[in-house]
């Protein structure tokens, strides 16, 4: 019963701290800002690999027979002087015949509406080709 106590009061304490912070704070919640982006299309797409050359963004993605460049969709973010592309899938590849070496997809800087010699960067996850 003794330790049912102490856990209790310690439990009790540790609550009330939570309570008694500081509230000199420079900005309460009502203050704060979150930034909201619209939802991205479709399903992030891992990739098998990437490559940005020649102000080309190359890609390679896993595809079960029918995926067609239609199927995907690069999004692109620009942050200050660097942008950042994510593939997207819109349409699911339903076929029963997956490319060893997945399917190869690029989109010209220009087609994504880069600045040629952009500074860009991929943000999808890299997924193994399946063997």
């Amino acid at each position: 019963m003794k330790r049912i106590v102490v856990a209790l009061i310690a439990i009790a304490s540790l609550t009330a701290g939570c309570a008694a912070l500081p509230s000199g704070l420079p900005f309460g919640p009502d203050d704060v800002q979150v930034a909201t982006q619209p939802p991205m299309p479709g399903q992030l797409e891992p990739i098998h690999a990437a490559a940005l050359v020649n102000n080309v963004a190359v890609f390679w993605v896993s595809s079960n027979g029918c995926t067609t460049k239609d199927d995907l969709t690069p999004v692109v973010e620009t942050h200050g002087d660097a942008s950042v592309i994510t593939l997207r899938r819109i349409s699911e590849d339903r076929c029963k015949t997956p490319l060893d070496d997945g399917f190869e997809v690029q989109w010209s800087y220009q087609e994504l509406g880069l600045t040629p010699g952009s500074r860009v960067s991929v943000n999808n996850p890299y997924q193994l080709p399946q063997t």
